[in-house]
């Protein structure tokens, strides 16, 4: 009955996990960009009336993010409108907390589904490759535990909206092409397929700043190679002949849709130039890159991180079972499978170099002082913890029976690991920041004096209440507070 139904256990903890991240996510207090973004703050009003950045192509303008308009008008309608309608079922404070929670599950959800299907090349949630391909997946999306070092899913819900969904939007772009070239599923795209992949690259390519440059890495690449196997398989020919017949040769809708994803990344970089968050602090490209490796070496560390032990073994863990994965399939006899899959890992590594030597020319940030964080390498991140699943999945449905148990031994102590360390933690619940709310909601004065015992709807404790204006303003509109009051905390 076991060995039948072996797949529901993976069903339970899968429901558990997703359930438990849920729970988690609703625990996280609230950052410092909502209210300006939401409200939105004058910087920000720029973006959401100029979506594509024309004015910066025309006019030189500057002003913040010009090119994330969709990040900016998922946040803006997002919060102005799901946090009143749970409030039908649950109080103002519970009801963004809620609002907050639904968007990370939904990016945490997108991604595991994603990647499943990635791995599995199955579409029914139900079936037991899925199943399995998922439960692969799922532990390492860490709500705590390595979350500072490896996180998917940030704890701020702005960080969320600019990075995690629309990575998992491009996952969905990519998803088709990727199942063509490691499965050999066919690639057949109906007009509402390219619709749908057209509107997806033109939102994916307008909204995160880790966008372009991974489309820019990916699609050209991928172009480039395609064209160039096609010419050099028509020896013989015109080189002009063979050129323009190889190009043609290249699936319509690769070249369409990776050619128009390129272009839009392009343009997305090019007005991204006039970005002002770029003016708040500047270190020479050269410093930049000095401080790269360092980058590296602390990410991989529990340096810079966190002052809790173990926090920085998220990754070395991660990279480590890559490394035994690649041997094992090494060892294997080959299949096509096997092929594409120990090129996907190789590929990855190229990615992830290219993708670093590229990182510094993004800028500079003074609370990214060695360039490399969580943040800056998600797309690496969820490159590792792809390159794991399809890797594990194939050694699991591959290896011969005596080795395939031992090498699922060691597969679920490893998951294991990462289930046990993301663990809730009380010091890092929003438990002060409600309670700062109830006081602030329950005073009579318009400017009220707080404890300085947690941030409050922002990056630090707020020492000059004129900077909670625009809080204020949004904690009103959200019913939380009956008039906008400002506040200050000592």
């Amino acid at each position: 009955m076991l060995k039948r139904h072996w797949h529901y256990l993976l069903l339970l903890f899968l429901l558990f996990d997703f359930g438990y991240s849920f729970w988690h996510y609703m625990q996280f207090a609230l950052d410092g960009d909502l209210a300006p973004v939401v409200w939105p703050s004058e910087g920000f009003s720029h973006v959401l009336r100029d979506p594509f950045g024309l004015r910066v192509l025309l006019h030189n303008d500057r002003y913040p993010a010009p090119n994330r308009f969709f990040a900016h008008f998922f946040l803006f309608e997002y919060f102005r409108h799901v946090p009143l309608w749970l409030q039908h079922l649950l109080s103002p404070l519970d009801s963004l907390y809620a609002a907050c929670a639904l968007v990370k599950i939904t990016a945490h959800a997108l991604i595991v589904y994603a990647l499943a299907v990635a791995v599995s090349n199955r579409t029914h949630v139900l079936h037991e490759h899925f199943l399995l391909a998922a439960v692969l997946v799922s532990p390492l999306l860490q709500t705590s535990g390595f979350n500072y070092q490896m996180g998917v899913v940030d704890w701020s819900i702005t960080y969320t909206a600019f990075y995690a969904l629309p990575l998992a939007l491009l996952l969905l772009f990519f998803l088709p092409f990727f199942r063509a070239a490691v499965h050999g599923t066919p690639l057949r795209v109906s007009w509402w397929g390219y619709a749908g992949l057209v509107g997806l690259a033109l939102i994916v390519s307008f909204s995160s700043p880790t966008i372009p440059g991974t489309a820019l890495v990916v699609c050209p690449a991928v172009l480039l190679v395609g064209w160039y196997r096609r010419f050099a398989a028509r020896s013989g020919q015109p080189w002009l002949l063979r050129a323009s017949r190889a190009l043609g040769d290249i699936p319509r809708p690769v070249l369409i849709l990776f050619g128009l994803l390129s272009a839009l990344s392009l343009y997305s970089l090019f007005i991204g130039l006039n970005n002002s968050e770029n003016l708040w602090t500047n270190l020479p490209l050269a410093q930049r890159y000095a401080r790269l490796p360092l980058g590296v070496y602390y990410q991989f560390t529990s340096q810079f991180l966190t002052d809790e032990p173990l926090t920085g073994v998220g990754l070395p863990l991660l990279l480590a079972m890559l490394l035994v994965n690649a041997f094992l399939l090494g060892r294997q006899q080959r299949t096509p499978l096997g092929t594409h899959t120990l090129a996907v890992l190789k590929l990855l590594a190229l990615f992830a170099l290219i993708y670093l030597l590229l990182l510094p020319l993004g800028g500079y940030r003074s609370y990214r002082e060695f360039i490399v964080r969580r943040d800056t390498i998600l797309p690496i991140t969820i490159g590792m913890i792809a390159a794991f699943a399809l890797s594990a999945f194939y050694l699991l449905t591959h290896l011969p029976k005596p080795s395939r148990w031992q090498y699922a031994t060691a597969v679920a102590a490893f998951l294991a690991v990462f289930t046990l360390a993301d663990q809730f933690q009380p010091n890092k619940s929003n438990a002060c920041e409600r309670a700062l709310f109830t006081t602030l909601a329950q005073s009579p004065a318009p400017i009220v004096r707080l404890p300085a015992t947690c941030t409050m709807m922002d990056w630090q404790p707020l020492t000059d209440y004129r900077k909670s204006e625009l809080n204020g303003q949004m904690l009103q509109y959200w019913g939380i507070t009956k008039t906008p009051k400002r506040y200050y905390q000592q």
